[in-house]
């Protein structure tokens, strides 16, 4: 067999050959050396490399549906570029990323951490087979926390009502004569502002066929074309436009608005239960749900929405409609939005226990799913049964039972800008 080898030889300089200047012909080859210097790759390449060749040996190349959830302390601009990484390495394997109706494989990336690495395990799912999982990891860097400063919030706390009965909520009317809807567990009344005093107006009783769970939970919105809707576990019911006060009530599964406009966003009210499902209506981009959670937050930024919710796990669940990452934070089941017009204009307005049965209120500035303490805590004698927004997103309201007197107690928690 005829063999062939070649060696590398080095040939002598052409004495015919005319010099490279300074300018011209030397200036095309310093751009071609420059041009043929490596560009720095980025520090998860390798990681992405890895993980995509594991999934293309079990997929092979075809159409596949990829997606992303994060659950390390990975901020979300590198996830995307984790994200965008992935599906260019995916890509070289012969594997594109269409649509989940179209693909012959769906494959799910969790990206978690331990204390020493990250951890990226990928789920895959062919036709009726049994799924796949294949995994990496990549060792954590070694970093100092960013510093974020933030503008002082000095809260305010405000009574606003009291009462012997349960309060789920309470929601006040702006307009010529101020007006106070109480929502309570088996009733709902409306007082008007008179001389510095509340007097009542009038109060209706909710119609409910089925018993309440234990611990019930109850909602009350403001609404342009009739006074307010209110909603329960199983029911809910609506006010009419003009007085006497009056209410007709319905059961119901309708999801329970989460916020006002413009970050309308609903979710499913577990009826038996004293939380959300987890199943967001209409959903926050690509994403349709999320675990189980007690209150919800949204934080408006330039180009989408970032969600916190306090999920049943203790845990606080960022989504941006692209990806979801966990952080474990202390943070009580009650958090709201709370549009200050301070620092980056929103922050979270979250519970934390304070001594025994004692909790607290703060605010919290949140700069790429980093929340950072900056206000002072507003501190209470009880747990918070109920926390909800006001319909400005401005204020908020705070129910708690008073521990000497027995009765319920709301607060208006309102912020100021610090000096």
């Amino acid at each position: 067999m005829l063999s062939v080898s070649y060696n590398p030889v080095y040939n002598a300089r052409i004495p015919s050959m005319f010099p490279l200047s300074r300018s011209g012909c030397g200036a095309i080859l310093v751009s071609v050396l420059f041009l043929a210097l490596p560009v720095l790759a980025s520090p998860w390449q390798p990681s992405e490399i890895q993980l995509a060749r594991k999934i293309a040996a079990v997929t092979g190349p075809g159409a596949m549906a990829v997606d992303i959830s994060n659950s390390s302390p990975l901020r979300n601009g590198e996830v995307e570029e984790i994200r965008q990484g992935l599906l260019d390495e995916l890509a070289l394997f012969g594997l594109h990323s269409v649509a989940s109706e179209q693909a012959a494989a769906t494959i799910r990336i969790t990206l978690s951490a331990n204390l020493q690495e990250y951890v990226w395990v990928a789920e895959i799912r062919q036709g009726n087979s049994e799924p796949s999982v294949v995994m990496v990891t990549t060792p954590r860097p070694e970093t100092t926390a960013p510093e974020h400063p933030a503008p002082e919030l000095i809260l305010h706390k405000a009574l606003i009502w009291t009462g012997d009965n349960r309060i789920l909520d309470v929601a006040l009317t702006a307009g010529n004569q101020a007006q106070m809807i109480v929502l309570e567990a088996e009733s709902i009344s409306l007082h008007v502002l008179q001389s510095g005093h509340w007097l009542p107006e009038g109060r209706v009783p909710i119609t409910h066929s089925r018993p309440w769970p234990r611990d019930l939970r109850g909602r009350l919105l403001l609404r342009k074309d009739h006074l307010f809707d209110a909603y329960l576990p199983g029911v809910q019911c609506r006010s009419v436009a003009v007085a006497p006060l009056a209410i007709s009530c319905r059961e119901s599964d309708d999801p329970w608005p989460l916020s006002y406009d413009p970050l309308a966003l609903s979710a499913f009210f577990a009826p038996t239960r004293n939380f959300f499902t987890g199943v967001l209506s209409p959903g926050i981009q690509k994403k349709t749900s999320t675990l189980p959670f007690y209150s919800a937050a949204a934080l408006p930024r330039d180009r989408y929405t970032l969600w916190a919710f306090a999920a049943v796990d203790g845990q606080v669940h960022w989504l941006d409609g692209m990806t979801e990452q966990v952080e474990k934070l202390g943070w009580g089941d009650d958090i709201v939005s709370l549009h200050s017009g301070c620092g980056s204009g929103w922050q979270i307005l979250a519970t934390e226990k304070s001594r025994g049965a004692q909790e607290a209120l703060a605010a919290f500035e949140v700069a790429d799913r980093e929340p950072i303490a900056v206000s002072n805590p507003v501190e209470f004698e009880n747990s918070i049964s109920a926390l909800w927004p006001d319909a400005d997103s401005a204020t908020a309201t705070a129910i708690v039972q008073n521990a000497e007197t027995d009765k319920y107690e709301a607060y208006r928690i309102s912020p100021t800008c610090g000096q």
